[in-house]
């Protein structure tokens, strides 16, 4: 049962010693429901905020902010162009606390009310970058959260593999996800100070002759070092105003900002609804169950399809021409590159040595025609080499030998119908010529330089 005005009043002079109200109202500024609060006035003429944890999560972030702004000394406040809240005092309240700040007067603005442009964009991003520019040091001597990135990327995993075990996760945002978490390239950033719980209403904005501002963020109950994308998730209901507000982060970020934040921004707004579907099922609560199941299909049909917005890089940096020429030249030439060239290859790797062996044995040959006065190493280069012809001017040549056993001798070679002579050594082209390939061309081939195809000139008695 949420509690009174009245009685959160009357537990804030508990809380205070000497405290004088002259009145006290509901208070809606933030409100979620996991606090019951109150606005009070004082004699002085100051204004007050009274906060009583609804449920145990709420308990658990309270207690983590008042550590946290207990750690924000005058000098970190001083860092921030913004006002953050102060402990006037607390109260124990069964089990748990009433806490008492000072009030911060402003209002808010829903994300998808945010226009785009200078003004409320443009602060709201200089505030964020605010925040990550803190020295992590205060955090950690006071013991809250200092994640690593490595920390990060496996808090993301056990969502994930959390929201997969209640079999309501959909296959395909299972895998998007899966898939995002094991992109290395994503989860390659410093971790900085963040809020850890921003969203819209965490800022108060107030009017100023420059045009509204913000003025002050509540809620630092998840004060920690780790992931700066945390802090930009919410952007996603922030329309065209989202651009605005990461370029003036970008802008006023003392670190430059990673390359893929926005993309980790993004995967952490969708993780939002894997953590409202395990509050669900830890709560045992059938109304956030279905509410979540339907958030995650409706992820299914309009982000899964939006191209524009991929998790992870589909490619990598964009190489300059001098890079790709320079990467071209040490790529080896694939099959379908080689069969446009004339010639194919069962695969595009090679065992050297097996061509050593090969040119070997084809020195080996070359020597002993050589001295046979068979072979001449005058060398043409041609282009590539018709494997049909070559098949058919061998069986020609065949037919040809076969005829001359039936035949007397004569003082002139034999000739086929077309008038080509078919004497020579098997395998030859109808014109004489031998096709071979050149196995030291070959391995030369490795070091990048083309590789040629020759004939080579059988010696004769008429050159």
């Amino acid at each position: 049962m949420a509690r009174s005005h009245l009685t959160l009043a009357a537990l804030a002079t508990s809380a205070v010693a000497d405290l004088q109200l002259v009145g006290s109202g509901p208070f809606g500024h933030g409100q979620t429901g996991d606090f019951d609060s109150a606005l009070l006035r004082t004699s002085d003429d100051r204004e007050l905020v009274v906060r009583v944890p609804a449920n145990d999560q709420s308990a658990s972030d309270q207690s983590v902010e008042l550590i946290a702004l207990q750690a924000m000394t005058a000098g970190i406040r001083s860092r921030l162009p913004f006002v953050v809240p102060t402990i006037v005092g607390q109260t124990s309240v069964r089990g748990t606390r009433a806490v008492v700040y000072d009030y911060l007067p402003g209002y808010g603005v829903p994300a998808e009310h945010i226009p785009a442009g200078d003004g409320v964009a443009t602060s709201i991003g200089a505030a964020i970058a605010a925040i990550h520019s803190l020295p992590g040091s205060f955090v950690a001597e006071v013991g809250l959260p200092s994640l690593t990135a490595a920390d990060c990327r496996t808090e993301a995993r056990n969502v994930i593999e959390r929201a997969a075990a209640t079999r309501l996760l959909p296959a395909a945002v299972k895998q998007r996800w899966t898939d995002a978490a094991a992109d290395e390239s994503l989860w390659q950033f410093q971790p900085t100070v963040i809020n850890g719980s921003l969203s819209a209403e965490s800022f108060v904005v107030t009017d100023h002759n420059v045009g509204p501002i913000v003025t002050g963020i509540i809620g630092w109950g998840s004060l920690r070092v780790g992931d700066p994308a945390r802090d930009l998730h919410w952007l996603s209901g922030a329309g065209e105003a989202a651009d605005s507000v990461l370029a003036a982060y970008r802008l006023s970020a003392a670190r430059h900002p990673d390359r893929l934040i926005s993309q980790r921004s993004m995967l952490h707004a969708e993780l939002e609804l894997a953590r409202w579907l395990l509050h669900g099922v830890d709560t045992k609560d059938q109304q956030v169950i279905d509410d979540a199941v339907a958030l995650l299909d409706g992820l299914v049909d309009h982000v899964l399809g939006d191209l524009m917005h991929p998790l992870s890089p589909q490619t990598g940096p964009i190489m300059a021409v001098a890079d790709v020429e320079e990467m071209l030249s040490r790529t080896p030439q694939t099959a379908a590159a080689a069969q446009a060239h004339g010639f194919a290859m069962e695969t595009d790797s090679y065992d050297r040595s097996q061509f050593e062996a090969a040119l070997a044995e084809d020195d080996a040959e070359g020597t002993r025609d050589e001295n046979d006065g068979t072979h001449n190493t005058d060398a043409i280069e041609t282009g590539p080499i018709d494997l049909a012809a070559v098949e058919k001017a061998r069986a020609a040549a065949a037919d040809a030998n076969d005829a001359a056993h039936d035949q007397p001798a004569s003082g002139s070679p034999a000739t086929d119908a077309t008038g080509t002579s078919t004497t020579g050594t098997t395998g030859t082209t109808g014109d004489g010529y031998t096709a071979e390939l050149d196995f030291a061309a070959l391995e030369a081939a490795e070091s990048g330089e083309i590789t040629p195809l020759t004939q080579r000139r059988p010696s004769s008695s008429a050159e």
